[in-house]
């Protein structure tokens, strides 16, 4: 394998909001959509070998319009399950828990840092897997996990790696062997 590229799905309402959205599932805004088309083009030339991708409307929609095919799709690569903080921005969750955190605590009802860990290193280990470039297609916090745990962090070192809509981001190696973030959060 060579490289795995990470699209975080164009921009949603909620996204625009700073609404945690995990399964709800939202259609991308005119702007996603703008933004959608703006990865295919940074993506132009590049052959995957897969592209997978979550479930979720907002995924699948990012990566017809930038031009992906998408041969795997996997609840492994949905966004992390906010549960009872489905909906609500983290301003809103601090008002009523100050020292709320993700990243440390994860969500009530929802998935922990280390059960988001375990979804993504299964995607990591499926991409491996694969001879040649891959692509997955996904949400924020979850592709935020994936950069932690691709370079050896636990889930909660995700916290550390802003990632904007319609983002290409790049997990490659050093010395062909060792895992590295090539690049990050690269605006299309």
């Amino acid at each position: 394998m060579t490289e795995i590229v990470l699209v975080r799905h164009g921009q949603t309402e909620w996204s625009a909001n700073g609404r945690h959205t995990s399964f709800t599932d939202l259609e991308l805004t005119a702007e996603g959509e703008a933004q959608a088309r703006r990865a295919g083009q940074r993506l132009a030339g590049r052959r995957f070998a897969a592209v997978i991708a979550s479930p979720r409307t907002r995924a699948l929609r990012t990566a017809e319009l930038a031009g992906l095919s998408v041969t795997e799709v996997t609840e492994d690569l949905a966004e992390w399950n906010y549960g009872e903080y489905e909906g609500i921005t983290t301003k809103e969750i601090r008002a009523g828990r100050p020292d709320w955190s993700l990243w440390a605590h994860g969500c009530p009802g929802g998935e922990s840092p280390a059960e988001v860990g375990a979804r993504l290193d299964r995607v990591l280990a499926l991409a491996r897997s694969v001879g040649g470039e891959v692509a997955l297609v996904g949400h924020g916090h979850s592709l935020r996990v994936a950069g932690a745990r691709w370079i050896g962090l636990p889930a909660g070192a995700g916290g550390l790696l802003k990632l904007d809509t319609a983002t290409v981001s790049v997990l490659g190696f050093e010395h062909e062997v060792d895992p590295v973030l090539a690049s990050w959060n690269a605006p299309c």
